[in-house]
Parts: structure tokens; sequence; C-alpha cells
């Protein structure tokens, strides 16, 4: 691992400047190791701001990484009540905009300019002799067009959230996508707000299962109220039974609440649901358009579709890097095995720092959403943590780097909107995980219908997950 005090005495390049690229940079101001951040959107925050009126899951104690509250707390600021539960709009407004205003980021922020690529100076991925000490090269496209930036490492913190998964059920697009993508909406739409045209009064399709498109729904049952929006609910699970997450059982009291609501919702009779129906392609019809499941199964004609079936990372700037993702979930490889949803089907994750997000590519770490590439179980605290543990191993600080420490809220489910899916799995889970205890991390887990070969190469901790299996 080399220091980000190269011979280069060139920044860390942060891409992204939603909350985990933000801690990075306040991470990396107190440890005194120069940065640029790069942000696609012309302010911080861009792909939060397109889902600013979704209410969080967690309260503000834990939507705050240390290093920017001690960073904001000496430039004034006023922080918010602990236990009030914001929306994506409140945490722009009232902690990451002051954050990015603060002098000693707002002279490293370069909005409006992209990542396209990311590669070693002078060497593409196959050439290794000196390959350590050259720095990365990033392609940016900003408001002069085309231009590069040297960077002694480079932390991606760019989201998944701009990536959706398509509609088609078998992980790529529809027959029809591209061609009726005039009546998809991808991602969290704002329906009682800047969207409410859009669906108003229309015939509604909602594609997933997660909470993500509880929202939507819920919001399209103030329009069915008002206007008479006709919804329809896809769900590729056959059955509904462990859709809803832990209730009144889930410690972060707003995720179970949005459960409890969506599952009132479906037993309403205001929705109409599908269940089984796995999308293959999607037609025009005289006044609308039509789903169609691989069974052959089609739904009533639809005027608009909201696609919410989860997200996924962009890997293209990142071809001419070394990197070893986990084959399944695409998140790097060593952290792959511990958010596996096939196997970790509970709300928490064992802690995790710079030795599980390292790739070949020395200097170069993925943290935050992207980190867990397709994985769907991801809290704030976690990219916090992931961001404290970087910065301190790129300070040279390894002993820091490793002790990582997480404690996550506790779902009070052990299935997840993935392990739904798998019914025979999620019920044999449900099982095997009866109850919260604390556990010790630092190995594989426990035999049973969880367990998993891979070692779990972390400090020992005591942490609120479900015993054993889910480990």
């Amino acid at each position: 691992m080399q220091s980000a005090n190269t011979q280069y005495d060139l920044p860390v390049i942060v891409i992204g400047a939603g909350p985990v690229g933000l801690a990075a940079a306040a991470h990396l101001l107190e440890e005194g190791i120069p940065f640029r951040i790069l942000e696609s959107g012309g302010s911080p925050a861009t792909a939060m701001k397109s889902w600013s009126h979704v209410r969080m899951f967690s309260p503000w104690r834990y939507t705050i990484d240390e290093a920017a509250r001690r960073l904001l707390q000496t430039h004034n600021w006023v922080e918010p009540n602990a236990e009030e539960i914001p929306t994506g709009g409140d945490m722009i407004e009232q902690y990451l905009a002051p954050l990015a205003e603060i002098p000693e980021i707002a002279e490293a922020l370069m909005l409006n300019s992209r990542a396209v690529t990311i590669t070693r100076f002078g060497m593409d991925k196959l050439k290794s002799a000196g390959r350590e000490d050259v720095p990365f090269t990033v392609l940016v496209e900003g408001p002069r067009g085309m231009s590069t930036i040297q960077g002694s490492a480079v932390i991606d913190a760019s989201g998944t959230y701009l990536s959706p998964n398509p509609l088609g059920s078998n992980g790529v697009k529809a027959l029809g996508e591209d061609a009726n993508a005039d009546h998809l909406y991808y991602g969290i739409p704002d329906v009682l707000g800047r969207d409410r045209n859009r669906f108003e009064g229309k015939r509604v399709g909602v594609v997933g299962s997660g909470h993500s498109a509880f929202n939507a729904l819920l919001e399209l049952q103030e329009l069915h109220k008002e206007s008479g929006t006709q919804i329809t609910w896809f769900i590729r699970s056959g059955e509904t039974g462990r859709l809803w997450g832990g209730e009144d059982a889930d410690q972060l009291a707003e995720r179970g609440n949005l459960g409890k609501r969506a599952r009132r919702l479906a037993e309403s009779g205001h929705v109409a649901i599908e269940s089984g129906f796995a999308t293959a392609a999607i037609s025009m019809a005289e006044d609308g358009v039509l789903l169609e499941s691989y069974a052959g199964t089609k739904s009533k004609v639809l005027d608009e579709v909201i696609v919410v079936t989860g997200f996924r990372p962009d890997l293209e700037m990142t071809r001419e890097l070394r990197l070893e993702l986990d084959p399944l979930v695409e998140a790097p490889v060593a952290l792959g095995p511990l958010i596996d949803p096939n196997l970790h089907s509970c709300g928490t994750v064992p802690p995790h720092g710079f030795e599980q997000l390292a790739h070949p590519e020395e200097g170069f770490f993925q943290i935050g959403m992207k980190s867990y590439g397709r994985a769907p179980t991801f809290l704030l605290m976690t990219g916090y943590e992931q961001a404290r543990s970087v910065v301190k191993a790129l300070a040279g600080d390894f002993e820091a780097a490793a002790r990582v420490e997480l404690d996550l809220p506790q779902t009070g489910v052990c299935s997840t909107n993935i392990g739904i899916f798998q019914d025979e799995m999620s019920a044999s889970v449900a099982e095997c995980c009866p109850a919260p205890s604390p556990i010790v991390l630092g190995r594989a887990a426990a035999d049973g219908c969880c367990s998993t070969s891979a070692p779990v190469p972390v400090r020992a901790v005591s942490t609120p997950a479900a015993s054993g299996c889910c480990a």
C-alpha cells in the first residue's frame, strides 16, 4: 500500500460529492492529505437531490459522519436534532451543503465534472513494471470539455443510484425496453410533487419489491384517493408474506413503519397485485403499454411504469484498472461474501475496512454504495466507517485503519428483498436466525443454513446481528 504522500505530492481524487464522498474529504482534511472531489452534477449530492422528497430510515444520529461533524462544528454549524428523521432534501440542506461550503472543501470541489476513465499515467491494464510508482490519471468531462487530473490514490464514492437495474427480470433490458422508454420511470418519483402530472389519474404499474417500491406505492395511493389513479404492483416472487420486513421489530422505526404501511396498502384492495410476474417484454398497446412475463402472462394496459428494481455499479470508468470483483454482487472480492444477500440476509453486516475494500490496483478503493455493487442493504454508517478506514490506510496508520467497528440497527427479520425470491432458502433462514444476540466476528459464519467457508478478516467486536448463521 502506498501512502497518499508520495514523491509526486499529488492529491487523492475522490469521485462523488455525496454523503460518503464528502465524509472521505473530511477525513482526508483531518489527516492533512491533499484531495480533489469530482462531482458530476452542478451541486453536491446530485443523486440524492433526485430523491430529496424521500424520508430516510435513519435518524440524524446515524446519518452524520464523525469527521464531518468535527469539521462543521468549527464553522458555527447548528446540528439537527439527533432523533429526527431527515428526508434526502433535509440531508442536503442541513448537512451536505454546509459541509461542501467550508472553504477547505469548497476549494477542492470540482462541480459538473464527470469521471470518464481512471488509469495509470502512461500505462494500460497490461503493463506491470513500475505500475505502483506512477500516479493515477482521471479523464474528466467538465464545463470546458475533456481534461485530465492526476492523483496519488483514487476513492470512488460515486454510488449506484444513477445506474438503475433494468425492467427485465433476467438482469438485462426487457424486449422493447428502449423503444418504450418514454413510459418508464427509473427510481423513486416525486409522485406528489414535481412528477405529479405524469401519474395523476393514470394507469400506473410499479415493478419491484423493496422499500423504494413501497415509497412509490404509498404516494400513488394518495393520487388514487384524489384522482382515481389506478395502481398495479408487479412482484417477481410468487408470494408476499415476507416482503414487509421487521415492522415493529425493526430498530429503525421508519423502516419498520414503511413496511407496515405497505402491507396495509396491499391488503386494502386499492392495489392490483401481480405476484410471480417476471418481466420479459414491454410493448405498445393502442393507448398505452403492456408488460409480458416469462410465463406469457400479459398485464392490463398501463400509461406509466415505475421501475424500482434496484441498482448496480457503473464499472465502465475502471476498465483499465486491475480490479478483483465478487462474481455475484460485483463488490470487492473480499467484501462480496460478507454482504451476499443469498447468504447474509439479516440487516447487519460485519465491520470491514480498507483490507476488504482493496483491489490488486493499489491505491484504488470503492466506498459507499459503490462498494456494495448490486447488494441492496446499505446504511450510511457503513460508508462512513469505510471512509475512515481507507483514509487512515492512505495516511499510513494501518493500525487505526484495521480497527474497524460498526454497530448497525437490527432489522428484526432475517430476509431481504432479494432473499424472498428464494422461498425455501428464506424460510430456512428465518428458522435458523430466531433472535438478535451479540456475536464475535473475525471467523467464518457458524455452520448451518447461512454458513460460508469465506473467512471474515476483521477484529472481534460485539454487534447486534442475529445469532450464528446470519453473522
